[in-house]
């Protein structure tokens, strides 16, 4: 009866006493000084041990040879069966291969890959296995540090953005401040001399720049995918329509601007409001981007990533989508630039002329929509700004006339109870209200606020915070539906991960109104809970 294996891409047959056959087979072994080589009989018991394995295990061959293929486990592995499942799997399947920590005789551990063969005899049987391990150590280190070097540069990285991004809050922060309080102050030294057109300019300063604190608030939050959204069925021809007259207004004569919108469109679910936002800061990039002048081009079709786009692009699925296009004639951007273009309060305009979160909030708003936005341009050839959303498979909901400018008032019948724990904002929102034209009352918390309802049979409405301490204001909503089923609840918030916001959408059929807000926007809101 003759044998045969194949090791180290050689093959090699033999017969029983053939000392040939058997003398190339060790000169084999024994020439292989990178690998541990094992010749093991159907028993487990090592035939063949060569000067590699001597070098890398510790042991003789005198020391070896004849004893079990589990001599060179753990006691640990020993008796969880490890050396008999590597045998039995090899059995089966013909090849084992694993890599990890192995044992040395004098207790040290190593590196290594391993590949356990079966070997089989003419008739397929098997008459034993061979086992090839390589130390690894040097290359796993290797690999080990270049991963170590790759972390600590991501993580240099980030605290590079980290202080950009904070350096970048503190400028813009500090100057709103600073507007608001000189325009106060110097309102407050009016006061005193009655001028009343003086103190109306100061506090009209005061307000816009309070606003545009808020409105960097809510580009942080945008990046950062934690702005409340709002998402409804959306047709993106109608609303780039609708937008493309604003623009024209806006960005002057200067910029031709024109859409290009496909027949048939797919519909989309987003935040009308941010999409609209979103076109509206890629349009002011697109501006300042062609100081001469130049086309704005926004372009509407239907598209499909496919897997391979998909496999190419970090975080993005395949399926289907409606992408619209912003397009200029402008000076375009370096890959340097374009590698950086999402990343919060970078800018390539000159110092003073942008906030650099226009972009950061485009991107953070798509991808907190399930969506995409990609960059494609060449320096001094204009730039492309691409924005994929997600099918919509739904119906449009009718759509209703928000148009009017008129700030909608109550009346002394309609009572609204304001839950708020800080005492200042409670105070102000609560007057706020009186002024429209609402019977106001106040609670501290939600205790305080359920006793009132206990108490009063005409409060109409429950405008309150979410985040509160021992009660939030969705469990107070709770309890308070409870008692008063037929109660409208208005909630507010400027914090985005709460009872009332998941995965960064507002729960369905909720009324609700971010912090910090105006009083037109409170009096149209507090209408259409009341409506609800």
């Amino acid at each position: 009866m003759s044998f045969s294996i194949k090791l180290l891409g050689r093959q090699l047959s033999w017969f029983p006493h053939d000392h040939t056959a058997e003398r190339q087979l060790k000169l084999l072994v024994e020439g292989v000084t990178d690998y541990a080589i094992y010749m093991l009989d159907t028993n487990g018991l090592v035939t063949t041990w060569n000067a590699g394995a001597e070098r890398i295990k510790g042991y003789s061959a005198d020391e070896i040879i004849g004893r079990p293929f589990e001599t060179f486990f753990t006691e640990e592995d020993r008796a969880a069966g490890v050396p008999n499942r590597l045998l039995s799997s090899a059995r089966v399947t013909g090849r084992y291969e694993s890599e990890g920590l192995r044992l040395r005789k004098d207790g040290s551990r190593f590196q290594a890959h391993a590949v356990l063969n079966a070997l089989y005899d003419k008739r397929g049987e098997v008459i034993g296995f061979a086992k090839i391990t390589r130390d690894i150590t040097t290359r796993f280190e290797a690999e080990r540090k270049l991963h170590q070097v790759q972390h600590q540069l991501v993580q240099s990285r980030k605290m590079e953005s980290l202080g950009q991004l904070t350096g970048g809050m503190a400028h813009d922060f500090n100057n709103a401040l600073a507007i608001i309080v000189s325009a106060l102050q110097l309102a407050e030294r009016s006061i005193e001399r009655g001028d009343a057109d003086r103190i109306r300019r100061f506090i009209a300063d005061a307000v816009e720049s309070a606003q545009n604190a808020g409105e960097l608030v809510r580009r942080l939050l945008a990046f950062s995918r934690q702005q409340p959204l709002s998402p409804k069925p959306v047709d993106a021809n109608r609303l780039v329509h609708n937008m493309s007259e604003i623009l024209r207004r806006t960005l002057g004569e200067q910029v031709h601007v024109e859409t290009v919108l496909a027949g048939g469109l797919w519909n989309i679910k987003a935040d009308q409001n941010q999409l609209e936002n979103a076109l509206v800061n890629l349009a002011t990039n697109a501006r300042d981007a062609m100081p001469e002048g130049g086309k704005l081009t926004i372009e509407t079709s239907n598209a499909h990533l496919d897997d391979r786009y998909a496999a190419e692009h970090m975080n993005v699925t395949a399926g289907q989508y409606v992408l619209v296009a912003v397009s200029d004639t402008g000076v375009g951007m370096t890959s340097e630039q374009i590698g950086k273009a999402f990343e919060p309060f970078f800018t390539t305009k000159g110092i003073g002329r942008g906030t650099g979160l226009g972009l950061a909030q485009v991107y953070g708003f798509l991808q907190q929509s399930g969506g995409q936005a990609r960059i494609y341009s060449e320096d001094g050839r204009g730039t492309t700004v691409k924005l994929y959303f997600p099918r919509f498979m739904g119906p449009l909901e009718q759509e209703s006339d928000t148009s009017s400018e008129t700030v909608p008032l109550g009346t002394h019948e309609e009572t609204v109870l304001v839950v708020e724990d800080q005492d200042g904002v409670r105070r102000l929102t609560g007057q706020g209200l009186r002024e429209l034209g609402y019977t106001i009352l106040e609670a501290e918390g939600a205790e305080a606020a359920l006793a009132i309802l206990r108490d009063r049979e005409d409060v109409a409405l429950l405008f309150t915070d979410v985040v509160m301490p021992n009660m939030d204001g969705r469990r107070l909503a709770d309890e308070a539906l409870r008692l008063r089923p037929k109660l409208k609840v208005l909630f507010t918030t400027g914090f985005t991960r709460n009872a009332i916001i998941h995965n960064g959408t507002i729960d369905p059929n909720t009324n609700f109104i971010a912090k910090p807000f105006r009083l037109d926007e409170l009096a149209r809101k507090v209408r259409e809970a009341l409506a609800s």
